[in-house]
Order: structure tokens, then sequence, then C-alpha cells
């Protein structure tokens, strides 16, 4: 069931994002184009987003645990680090650059456009790259309540 479910809540955000346009890294970039073709919706679709998962956490957080695993998995830092401030960063500038996410260019493999199989193959190296770093380079931030 635990399977099944997951696969669900995949295919339902995926939908969302083909459905919503986000998978077409040129309406992405326009969202980023102020000053030429500026194209708005996406910031409509991270609000409507935003109205589904606001309420849904307020919902769910109210139980003792999550249905298939034994508690909940949430942050504990609220530390603001260069770790954390380095890596929004460079996923902004893939963003910016690219015109996908990770969120978008999943769902948008199965259109088979050849961009996306290079952007998915750049992530996965830059997020082997990041475990190196984040290894050997930066020491973890304390953990704190």
């Amino acid at each position: 069931m635990r399977l099944l479910t997951a696969f669900a809540v995949g295919a339902v955000f995926g939908f969302g994002i083909l459905i919503s346009g986000m998978a077409n890294p040129a309406k992405v970039l326009n969202f980023f184009d102020i000053a030429g073709t500026w194209d708005p919706s996406l910031a409509f679709v991270m609000g409507g987003a935003l109205m589904v998962a606001i309420p849904g956490y307020l919902v769910v957080l109210r139980r003792s645990r999550p249905a298939y695993e034994p508690g909940f998995q949430l942050p504990v830092s609220k530390r603001i680090d260069a770790r954390l401030v380095g890596g929004s960063a460079v996923f902004g500038v893939g963003w910016g650059i690219a015109g996908f996410c990770p969120g978008g260019a999943l769902p948008a493999l199965g259109m088979g456009v050849p961009e996306v199989f290079l952007f998915v193959a750049a992530m996965v190296v830059g997020l082997l790259a990041a475990r190196v770093v984040n290894r050997f380079a930066l020491p973890a931030a304390p953990e704190t309540a």
C-alpha cells in the first residue's frame, strides 16, 4: 500500500507540473525575464501549491505519526549557515540557467526531450559532488531543537 500511495502522489504531482506548463523550461525562464517576456504563471502555480500544502500540513501534523512511518522526519535546525545559503544559491542559479528544477525535470523525462536528460544527468552529478563536499570540506552544523 505504501508503494501505491507514493506512486499516486508522484503521479498527481507530475501531472500537475505537466498541466501547469512548468515542465517547459521556456515558460519558467520567462518568469525570471522581468524586463522582457515576463510570464507570471509560475507565481500562480506556487501560490496554488501553497494553498494546498499549508492546510495539508496543519491537518497532517496534528496526527501522532504518519500513516506509513513510525514518526515525522522534520528539520530541527533553524540555523541559516553557509551550507544552506550555498546550496540555495546553487539551486537557484541552476534553475535560472536551465529553466528546470528537479520537480519539473523528473516529470518532463517522459516527454523524451534530450535537454531534460542532460539536466537530470547534471543534477545527479551535482548531488554526488555535494555529498563529497559535505563529507570532506564542510563540517556539519550542530543540530539544535
